[in-house]
């Protein structure tokens, strides 16, 4: 019996009458749940020795090794940091953070938080500043999606602790995702593509949103509601 291809080497089987067909292939595993304290200790140890750990999370308990991201991920999330600096914390109108710790308590918060890439707070805004991490939803938060991300899964935790909106950045395929908080849900807005280049328009934010064709990637327009000064990444 043949097998599909396997980045890991398959076991001999111990007898005659072993299965082989229990040795699922690498590319049907979209996670791994480990239960062994002793595996959990070890891979927890090798993921911060290496930095690996940055972006990992803890939901209620259950750590998340999310995929790490590569270069073109942090660029983006650092320019949409200096747009929302621009229009925001310049203007005395709130604070935004180009990834933080976010969780929904201030005691204990090490056993439930996430790690948005990008998130802006605005002045009123209830969250507290508990110097390791905020408590409490921002207005506007960013997700940049990588292979793999667990990302989307998210929204139920941003929507508990009252975030307003989130935008969710998608790049296979390509697509601008905005959600708004309402009835305790963060519900679809609307999508922007590069073939339907949709104007999103934040409530929380005087902001829009679109994704626009490029070569040889499509063109990221974020721009002032009112009008005005255009930024294109």
């Amino acid at each position: 019996m043949s097998t599909p291809a396997r980045s890991t080497p398959r076991p001999e089987p111990r007898s005659p009458l072993a299965d082989e067909t229990r040795y699922v292939p690498d590319h049907l595993v979209e996670a791994l749940t480990v239960t062994d304290p002793d595996r959990i200790r070890s891979l927890k140890a090798e993921r911060e020795a290496s930095g690996l750990d940055r972006r990992d999370e803890m939901w209620e308990g259950v750590y998340v090794m999310s995929p790490l991201a590569n270069l073109e991920h942090q660029w983006f999330a650092g320019r949409f940091w200096l747009v929302f600096y621009t229009v925001i914390d310049s203007a005395d109108l709130g604070i935004t953070y180009n990834g933080f710790n976010l969780s929904d308590r201030d005691e204990g918060w090490l056993q439930n938080y996430r790690e948005p890439d990008v998130g802006v707070y605005l002045a009123g805004n209830p969250a507290r500043d508990c110097g390791t991490h905020m408590c409490g939803g921002p207005d506007f938060a960013i997700e940049i999606l990588s292979p793999n991300d667990p990302a989307r899964r998210k929204r139920d935790f941003y929507a508990a602790i009252g975030t307003k909106e989130l935008l969710i950045f998608d790049r296979d395929p390509w697509a601008f995702e905005l959600y708004r908080l309402a009835d305790g849900r963060l519900d679809l807005m609307g999508i922007s593509t590069p073939n339907d280049s949709h104007v999103l328009v934040s409530q929380s934010l005087p902001l829009t949103f679109r994704l626009v064709p490029g070569d040889p990637r499509p063109t990221i327009e974020v721009a002032r509601s009112e009008g005005g000064q255009t930024w294109r990444i």
